[in-house]
């Protein structure tokens, strides 16, 4: 595609990840000469005060447009299974939150902060990782490109935000009953999520026994993005009961023992990284401090004595900002820079 002053964008999908998109892309004053939205059913919808049209999904929408994000709807069939290549034939680059092409030969999966020459070689649709993911490998790719990581241990602590809005109402729902003395019932969730936590996010899968999709996407999507096929990785993903921004407390080894005065360095120099550590003086990352910021934020970093040349750091994100819509935003932006777009 010949660059452009302004180009004519299409968001798939107006949830939560959807309306980030368009604050993202307004506030961020993407080159948009135009900003379409399209969804299940036609529509208003208000998206800071401002009212927007939604039309109604269909291939034929695409026709004439450059861009289309496809905002992506973890544990279902996104839309861009139905639209995805399409569009593409009708010459749109492609970018998707969704988790169906992430492991596609032909789909890049991208973190700008950390891949970005993986874009060299796109076919039209570019991939979103995962939000855990990606917040992960901005924590840890800058320390693997110094001191190789042979192993991840990672437990997350994940918003109901990630399982989409009708979970944000049951938590609030299960809050208020709680108040009044009245039953909390479960209905995205298979038990009560509020005051509780559910060490369960999606399904078991039989490539991984014992694991749930979650975490089975942890760990095959940080070995594409960070070019390790064979990278160790374990990962237990938990649900609680927090609105916005996931937390991860990480355990690596690396080939060669790395000081901590030089990890905080290298995440200090990271694009996107915010180092908050400070344990003596109990400061340290938190989900409320990610929410609505663009940064990965990170901390508790200390030795672990228990294995040798093994880091343990806690890293905080918005998993709605950084973890889906930003990043799919940044990807646009890193294309411009490097005139694929």
């Amino acid at each position: 595609m010949a660059r452009k002053d302004e180009y004519r964008v299409i968001v798939v999908g107006i949830g939560m990840v959807g309306a980030e998109m368009v604050r993202v892309l307004r506030g961020r004053n993407f080159p948009a000469k135009e900003v379409k939205i399209l969804a299940r059913r036609p529509r208003t919808e208000s998206i800071d005060g401002q009212d927007y049209k939604v039309v109604s999904a269909d291939s034929k929408e695409f026709a004439g447009y450059d861009l289309a994000f496809f905002a992506g709807t973890e544990g279902a069939k996104g839309a861009s299974v139905t639209y995805g290549w399409e569009a593409v034939k009708q010459g749109l680059v492609v970018i998707d939150n969704g988790k169906d092409f992430r492991m596609d030969p032909r789909v890049p999966l991208v973190v700008p902060e950390v891949n970005p020459d993986a874009l060299n070689d796109y076919q039209g649709l570019i991939a979103n990782p995962n939000c855990s993911t990606i917040q992960m490998v901005m924590a840890l790719a800058p320390i693997h490109r110094v001191a190789k990581v042979k192993r991840i241990v990672v437990s997350t602590y994940q918003a109901v935000s990630g399982t989409g809005g009708p979970a944000v109402r049951e938590l609030e729902d299960q809050m208020i009953a709680w108040v009044k003395g009245e039953p909390l019932k479960a209905r995205e969730y298979p038990v009560q999520i509020a005051f509780n936590v559910i060490p369960q996010i999606a399904s078991l899968k039989d490539e991984f026994p014992g694991y749930y999709e979650e975490e089975i996407k942890m760990v095959i999507e940080a070995r594409k993005i960070m070019g390790e096929p064979d990278l160790a990785v374990s990962a237990t993903c938990v649900r609680v009961p927090v609105f916005k921004g996931h937390a991860e407390a990480i355990n690596i080894q690396t080939e060669r023992k790395i000081s901590l005065d030089e990890v905080r360095e290298i995440l200090e120099a990271a694009p996107g990284v915010k180092v908050v550590d400070d344990a003596g003086e109990g400061i340290w990352p938190y989900p409320l401090m990610a929410a609505e910021k663009d940064e990965v934020f990170v901390g508790r970093i200390r030795e672990d004595t228990s294995a040798q040349n093994a880091i343990d750091l806690f890293c905080v994100s918005d998993n709605i900002r950084k973890g889906g819509a930003l990043n799919a935003v940044q990807i646009a932006e890193k294309m411009l820079e490097m005139d694929l777009l």
